[in-house]
């Protein structure tokens, strides 16, 4: 018995003993989840304070600025019609509260958040209802919920994660929102933000993008069928589903008459209506003007941000440096035209801009064949309006529609040899600012094989003692040689860099060929337009453009785009040159240029081996530079600066001079105006000789000056820098 007591004693121990452990590890067990409980609620709680931080960081550093960044910037002509659009992923217009029409409001507010009046960011109610949703998928979130504060939240601030953090994120910065900002706010960014599919966001560029309409000209079936699409850009996409689409509409109508938003009879009627969206948009492009209006305006930009041009330099090494600093200053300002929302107003004139195109593509119709889907033969143009200063037309190619995207502009952005198109502005009209006149003696003799830039006369034709006049007429090498001897390279290019060219290198001073137009690289016929420009504008230069002003999206100027001016030649010597430049025209190389009734002047230029052909002229409204060549600078035999570029420059000015007074003229010069000292003037250019001849001893001797492609960053070039000099001999054949 005694046994057996003991025996039951012990089993009641061991029981005693087996409970005890399982209360510890019970206790250890509900401890250990007590204390991970308080570590994660701790974790949990650090983490939403850090959440509730971030949101009042990000709103607090937001401006009004904030909702309204990634706009469209919008592109005008001269007379107010749009252009181009110029935007990056957006398409984007903003409207202020007071023009968003009040159905537009009423639709959106009873489609996505029928409680946004009564709640200060987010909806009880609705986090509930998302919170049941997430415990039946397992923790994954298929409902939103989200307020309209909270999707302007993630739309301007945060990502579209699909996670719980995410969500947490958004109702902080939703309730930071309406901290700060009214209803009224939180409703127009909201409206001007939200995406509508097919690259609109908010509101005016959904009805301008699917009706063709500003957004106070919707009808209320427009802006039910509008506000269907934001809660699935993608399901709800007009040209994809419209059925569903229209489904959609349907319901908002209903909500909106059971919210008593609209009445029955507007309910009955816009339910009634079918709706048709317009055609999506393939956007017609403007090549030429698109790629040179961003070029001037991201200029603009950069000038009005600090940014000092220049265009002369002391080496390589510091022309290295400046375009360094250039293009990263151009690069931040371009980006800036495609997410800005600017209103760009140009000087751009398209019935002139048809006109100069239509003349390239007339006359060479005939130059068929094609490189890489490209035409060999080419031309480029720009015309300025001499009142103004400021670009009318610029054409950068002929026509081609199998090209995509922006082609290469080589009207700004290719720089060629002008030939003997360069004299009047740097060997002409100095000599006449330094006291010559247009009946000046000069020589135009041969020159002796001992003198060291040595040149012929096209045709070896000399005509020995002539006048200035006469030596532009028939473009003489040999007249022209020693004029630019006497007044140095220097002085003679000075004129260039206060113009603005700026393709100038250091070979350019050193090789005396360049007043011929045998240049390293080039001029543009935009250089030049200008440069003749400033003959027409009594010796004032105004810097080419084609910005008349940039605003921003409300209208407040941004950019002012006044081209200023600055003084190069007297106006005395620039009406010399504009005589003499008359005489061209009407029995020198030019003739047969003059437009019928008008004052007319200008200039013709082909390079050695008829490479490239020029036709620089201005009346007393216009002035045109017309190039003409290959972008392979391979020969054209036929090639003058009296053929093409001549039939180009007449067909278009012709046009373009239709219903205009030709009883304005060009002013007489007096004869008598020169801003040198009398005793440097000179009256016979046979007896001037530069003494600076150490340099010019080293000139190469090859038969051609090389040319190459201005570099840009738009569409640059993949040609090279000559490895020779330019020559001596004449790179000019249009004296004839």
């Amino acid at each position: 018995m005694a046994e057996e007591k003991k025996v039951k004693k012990k089993k009641i121990k061991q029981k005693s003993k087996k409970k005890t452990l399982i209360s510890r590890i019970a206790f250890a067990v509900l401890a250990i989840f007590l204390v991970v409980g308080i570590g994660v609620g701790i974790k949990l709680g650090i983490t939403l304070l850090e959440m509730k931080k971030e949101a009042v960081e990000l709103v607090s550093g937001a401006t009004r600025d904030t909702f309204k960044a990634n706009q469209t910037t919008l592109v005008y002509d001269t007379n107010g019609e749009l252009i181009t659009k110029l935007k990056g992923e957006k398409d984007v217009y903003y409207l202020e509260y007071g023009e968003i029409p009040q159905k537009v409001i009423d639709a959106v507010v009873a489609v996505e958040d029928s409680r946004f009046y009564d709640h200060h960011g987010i909806d009880l109610k609705g986090i509930a209802r998302a919170a049941v949703a997430l415990v039946k998928n397992k923790g994954e979130i298929h409902e939103g919920a989200s307020t309209i504060t909270q999707q302007l939240a993630r739309g301007i601030f945060l990502n579209n994660d699909v996670t719980w953090s995410r969500k947490i994120k958004e109702m902080f910065v939703a309730l930071e929102l309406e901290k700060i900002y009214s209803k009224q706010d939180i409703l127009e960014f909201y409206l001007n933000n939200i995406y509508y599919s097919n690259g609109y966001y908010g509101i005016q560029a959904a009805a301008q993008g699917y009706f063709n309409l500003n957004a106070d000209e919707l009808s209320l079936s427009q802006i039910a069928y509008l506000s269907a699409i934001p809660n699935g850009p993608t399901m709800y996409n007009p040209y994809n589903h419209p059925e569903a689409t229209t489904k959609r509409r349907n319901k908002i109508l209903k909500d909106m008459l059971e919210d008593n938003y609209i009445s029955q009879s507007e309910y009955d009627e816009a339910i009634s209506k079918k709706i048709k969206v317009v055609k999506k948009k393939t956007t017609e492009t403007h090549d030429y003007v698109e790629t040179y209006v961003i070029h001037c305006a991201t200029e603009s930009l950069m000038k009005d941000s600090g940014f000092e041009f220049r265009y002369s330099f002391n080496n390589d090494s510091d022309k290295e440096a400046y375009e360094e600093e250039y293009n990263k200053a151009y690069a931040t300002c371009k980006r800036t035209l495609y997410t800005a929302g600017y209103r760009i107003y140009t000087s751009i004139d398209f019935d002139k801009q048809d006109e100069l195109q239509s003349a390239i593509n007339r006359n060479l119709a005939s130059y068929t064949d094609t490189k890489d889907g490209v035409y060999k033969v080419q031309a480029a143009g720009t015309c300025i309006d001499n009142k103004t200063g400021k670009v009318v037309a610029i054409v950068g190619g002929r026509s081609q529609d199998n090209l995509e995207g922006y082609t290469l502009n080589r009207a700004y952005q290719s720089a060629r040899q002008p030939g003997s198109g360069l004299k009047p502005l740097l060997v002409y009209a100095p000599a006449l600012e330094r006291g010559y006149t247009p009946g000046s003696t000069v020589d135009d003799s041969p020159m002796s094989s001992s003198d060291p830039h040595k040149v012929r006369n096209s045709g070896n034709s000399y005509r020995g003692s002539i006048s200035l006049r006469a030596a532009v007429m028939k473009s003489s090498n040999v007249a022209t040689m020693r004029l630019y001897e006497s007044l140095t390279p220097k002085t003679a290019l000075s004129y260039l860099e206060k113009m603005h060219f700026s393709h100038l290198v250091e070979r350019d001073y050193k090789y005396y060929t360049t007043c011929l137009g045998g240049m390293t690289y080039g001029v543009t016929t935009e250089e030049m337009a200008a440069g003749f420009a400033t003959l027409a504008n009594d010796g004032e230069y105004r810097a080419p453009t084609c910005i008349e002003e940039i605003t921003d999206s409300s209208g407040a100027l941004i950019v002012k785009g006044s081209t200023g001016t600055k003084k190069i030649y007297s106006k005395s010597a620039a009406n010399m040159m504009t005589d003499v430049l008359e005489s061209v025209v009407t029995g020198g190389t030019g003739k047969g240029t003059k437009i019928n009734g008008f004052d007319t002047a200008g200039k013709t230029g082909t390079t050695s081996d008829y490479r490239d052909g020029w036709f620089c002229g201005y009346t007393p409204y216009y002035t045109t530079a017309i190039w003409v060549g290959r972008d392979d600078h391979k020969i054209m035999y036929n090639l003058h600066g009296n053929t093409y570029p001549a039939y180009i420059w007449k067909d278009f000015m012709d046009d373009i001079h239709k219903n205009l007074d030709s009883t304005e003229n060009f002013k007489n010069y007096d004869g008598g105006e020169s801003s040198i000292p009398a005793s440097t003037q000179k009256t016979e250019a046979s007896t001037a000789k530069s003494s600076d001849t150490t340099a010019a001893s080293t000139e190469a001797t090859t038969t051609e000056a090389a040319t190459t492609e201005a570099s840009t960053t738009e569409a640059p070039t993949t040609a090279t820098p000559p490895t020779e000099a330019p020559s001596d001999t004449p790179s000019d054949e249009d004296g004839e």
